[in-house]
């Protein structure tokens, strides 16, 4: 499997734990809306994250724009569900902004997705 496939599914898998951690808090903590929303981004983008590793690791067409919104998505709801945690644990903000950000990219990261499977589709 290529380096850049396992480093996804690594970053994958720790957002998948970090999504059971956010719910198993969220359960616990009165009003953590927040928790629940950051829990669930983790754990359904950390199965997104082993998906597009699989894809990646069977050498696609287009491989390092795949990486890279790999690498943008898995990043996009780190920041974003860090963000929201960060207002529950500690009562501010990561910094102005960071929610958004994570958020506009991790939007961003799908889209790239549709144009790569259509790019690579087309290069058939």
């Amino acid at each position: 499997m290529k380096r850049s496939s396992l480093l996804i599914v690594a970053l994958g898998a720790l957002q998948g734990a970090a999504g059971v951690a956010l719910a198993a808090a969220a359960a616990h903590i009165s009003s953590a809306a927040d928790l629940d929303t950051a829990s669930r981004f983790l754990m359904i983008h950390a199965a997104a994250a082993l998906g597009l590793a699989a894809l990646l690791a069977a050498e696609p067409p287009l491989a390092r724009w795949l990486a890279g919104v790999s690498f943008a998505l898995v990043a996009g709801v780190a920041l974003f569900s860090a963000d929201l945690a960060f207002r529950t644990f500690a009562g501010v903000r990561l910094f102005p902004y960071a929610a958004p950000i994570g958020g506009s990219l991790t939007i961003a990261s799908w889209l790239a997705l549709g144009l790569w499977a259509l790019a690579a589709l087309r290069g058939r």
